[in-house]
């Protein structure tokens, strides 16, 4: 008999679920999965291609099954997966992939940040660390060939946008080997199975490792970069100027959105975007005695009372803020994850060059809390009025309370650990921050102008990122347009539109998804009138996990035919 819909469905996904653990296995670890602890990702260019190719025959087994037996939620599993599988696959297409680094992230820095991502708990655990450490100089060496295959096919990031790029690689090995983040998990208590005389000589070997295998690494690299690839440099900005750049974009549009928005109609919606909130801009500078926006901007830029003049302090204020927000999370949301999440500065090598905060993920099954990562350098270019919404963006309800719970949901692992859409992602951290009003979090005037200023810099990317890379705009262009427009300080603006420049089309999702969200948002209460419960709503957006905005669509679809039914 013929295996029904529904079980060839299974077993498409049981079965790339196993290969994509075995090509993540730094993650296979972090989830639990320990068939793979002494591996790290192969990141060559013939692996790229051999996994391309695997994921296509995925792709041809899932396209097979038909439709019209699946369940709602089977078709969701099939249509997230497939999106998945075959993005990867056009990407592949792209020389562009044989570009490894942006201002925002690289593999060097990945690495250096291993022992942050793994459980650390018996002597086998350290054990793997170490080998997974040993296995960098393949790597490194792996990196430096695709990077010169890069060099000479004209896939190059231009230089203006990369500032001193080549200082977050000799940084993460710099001083002593006990100082680097790579020493740091020999700083935890001593696993029980390990003796003290087993404990010293693996600590010997972690520092012999850094010193003798790594730091010449880094320093290789590192020494490349500015001999073979800074003279090579991109010397206009835009994806448009590279080989193949205009379809590039519209790709990367495409995925970073999951729809079919031009480049032209992004652009089109960032400007009524900015027409809008300058409106609201406006009024909150004339409500609280300002005659403009721009004298109450140029007074938060300036006056020292609104920054912290110590990083301690800073991160303090970062801890307040995160637990005010903790406690009234019960009266909007009627699930909460149960992974906690904590606060961490952003690594000085990349505090300078990198955004304003970030956060990493964390994992039960590894024991691995979330992290909301602050970035304490420059401090007078780091308002303490920002963080209400910067936090509740990056910790909670924003990406810490979104992906936790995601890891909860009865989907397939696929969904819970790899799913991940921009456009869904940090379209559900923006609403977060639109939710803050609504949270009262913005309690005064410079409260409320940070969380426009943080709005518009959204908008203003929908902007500036098609017009650097579909419209030919200059870097200059691209700055001038978000200082008229946000209230973002020069340091901010410096190092965002650097990002835009080397990651094209990844900002492009914020505001496509938040806009999204909002109007499904709308639609439910003009839908449900008084039987609309916010609660209820929002437990609903993120009961799918990370989905293309037009499956969460239906799913909404879906759910308020549900509720109307209750």
């Amino acid at each position: 008999a013929l295996a029904a819909p529904s079980d060839d469905l299974k077993a498409v996904i049981s079965d790339h679920w196993q290969w994509w653990l075995k090509e993540n296995p730094v993650a296979a670890t972090s989830l639990g999965v320990r068939d793979y602890d002494d591996k790290v990702s192969d990141i060559s260019l013939a692996a790229q291609g051999r996994s391309a190719k695997d994921a296509q025959a995925l792709l041809d087994r899932l396209t097979a099954i038909p439709e019209a037996d699946l369940s709602d939620t089977e078709r969701a599993n099939k249509g997230v997966l497939a999106r998945i599988l075959s993005e990867q696959i056009e990407g592949n297409r792209f020389g562009q992939r044989t570009m490894l680094f942006t201002t925002y992230d690289n593999p060097h820095q990945s690495f250096a940040g291993l022992g942050d991502y793994v459980p650390l708990f018996t002597a086998r655990d350290y054990r793997s660390y170490l080998a997974r450490l040993a296995q960098f100089p393949k790597m490194n060496a792996d990196i430096i060939a695709i990077t010169k295959q890069a060099i000479a096919q004209g896939f190059v990031q231009p230089c203006d946008a990369m500032g001193a790029f080549e200082r977050t690689i000799d940084g993460a090995v710099a001083g002593p080997a006990e100082e680097t983040r790579f020493y740091g998990p020999f700083k935890l208590a001593k696993p029980t199975d390990l003796s003290d005389a087993e404990w010293a000589e693996m600590k010997a070997q972690a520092v012999k490792l850094i010193r003798d295998v790594l730091t010449p690494g880094y320093h290789q690299f590192s020494a490349f970069y500015v001999k073979e690839y800074q003279p090579k440099c991109a010397k206009r900005v835009g994806a448009s100027f590279l080989p193949g750049g205009p379809a590039y974009y519209a790709f990367r549009a495409r995925t970073h959105t999951t729809t079919n928005l031009t480049p032209d109609q992004i652009h089109q919606i960032g400007q009524s975007e900015v027409t809008r909130i300058l409106k609201r801009m406006d009024e909150v500078a004339k409500s609280a005695g300002y005659p403009d926006r721009q004298t109450m901007i140029a007074k938060l830029r300036s006056d020292p009372a609104y920054y912290a003049t110590t990083p301690e302090q800073l991160m303090q204020a970062a801890a307040r803020q995160a637990k005010l927000i903790d406690g009234k999370l019960p009266r909007y949301f009627g699930k909460m994850p149960r992974l906690p999440y904590g606060l961490r500065e952003i690594p000085k090598e990349t505090a300078e060059t990198t955004t304003t905060a970030y956060y990493a993920s964390g994992s039960l099954a590894g024991g691995i809390a979330g992290f909301y990562y602050v970035n304490t350098s420059k401090l007078n270019q780091r308002p303490i009025y920002e963080l209400p919404a910067l936090t509740a963006h990056e910790a909670v309800p924003g990406h810490h309370f979104q992906g936790a719970l995601q890891q909860e949901i009865d989907l397939p692992d696929f969904r819970k650990h790899a799913a991940w859409f921009t456009a869904y992602g940090e379209g559900w951290g923006l609403y977060s921050e639109y939710l803050g009003e609504e949270m009262g979090l913005y309690d005064t005037p410079e409260k409320m102008m940070g969380r426009l200023s943080y709005e518009m810099w959204r908008a203003c990317r929908l902007v500036v990122d098609t017009g650097m890379h579909s419209k030919g705009w200059t870097k200059a262009q691209a700055i001038k347009f978000m200082t008229e427009n946000s209230a973002l300080s020069a340091a901010n603006i410096e190092a965002e539109v650097n990002r835009y420049i080397s990651w094209p089309g990844q900002a492009l999702g914020y505001k496509i998804g938040e806009i999204k969200i909002r109007e499904l948002r709308v639609k439910a209460e003009a839908a449900l009138g008084p039987k609309f419960d916010l609660r209820r709503f929002h437990d609903a957006v993120l009961g799918q996990g990370a989905v293309p905005l037009d499956v969460l669509e239906s799913a909404i679809t879906r759910w308020i035919a549900a509720e109307q039914a209750r």
